[in-house]
């Protein structure tokens, strides 16, 4: 299969369908645990029909599901096709899509040592280097931990060393903004946005609201 580009993807995913780093996520808001095993039954009888296998999180008020074609390492068309099918059975089922709870948060290491840095990172987190258009991260191979990343910084300056990166829905990242102000909080830098925006919180620690928007210019 071919991999597609985040802009491609982002047009022709079904709405409700976020794209995160090498993947399509939505949120099933089911209501109930029962209901959720119901889609469970219904996407997992669709996915075999297709020979092509979300992964599928479980609890008690909502399903998560995160498509990936995993031979290649990225969202491919067969993606698009088995999350239309999902869409559609989640509107049989009276289930609607909640992009919002669809996001990836990975951790990030400010450091001007990466090279020296990474393989005990991954070493003591049982962790393998991946390498894709967002750049060279450490991934679970499980699935279960955060991905971490190493932001590579100067010697001599000022660095908060780790912080971490929220991955969401680009129509989610003014409400996140304006929130995040109203706690206290700072807009600290918008000169990468769309890429990501920088912020702080009363204190100074920082954090990044991260999309799929202008890759090839981040990192």
């Amino acid at each position: 299969m071919t991999k597609l580009s985040a802009r491609e993807i982002a047009e022709r995913a079904p709405d409700g369908w976020v794209l995160l780093p090498g993947v399509l996520r939505t949120r099933l808001r089911t209501g109930s645990f029962s209901a959720g095993l119901e889609l469970v039954n219904a996407i997992g009888a669709a996915a075999e029909k297709a020979d092509h296998h979300p992964d599928l999180d479980l609890r008690y008020t909502f399903l998560d599901v995160t498509l990936s074609s995993h031979d290649v390492g990225a969202v491919t068309g067969r993606d698009l096709r088995l999350a239309a099918t999902i869409s559609e059975l989640a509107a049989a089922a009276g289930v609607p899509l909640e992009p919002a709870g669809a996001v990836r948060m990975e951790w990030a290491l400010d450091t001007p040592a990466r090279a020296g840095v990474l393989p005990f990172w991954a070493a003591v987190l049982g962790m393998a280097k991946h390498t894709d258009e967002y750049g060279e991260d450490l991934r679970d191979p499980s699935g279960v931990l955060p991905a971490v990343w190493f932001q590579q910084s100067e010697a001599g300056e000022p660095r908060q060393r780790w912080h971490p990166d929220l991955w969401i829905d680009p129509a989610e990242v003014q409400g996140r903004i304006e929130a995040a102000v109203a706690a206290g909080g700072t807009l600290v830098s918008d000169a990468d946005a769309p890429s990501f925006w920088v912020l702080a919180d009363p204190e100074g620690n920082r954090v990044c609201l991260c999309t799929w928007q202008d890759r090839e210019q981040a990192r």
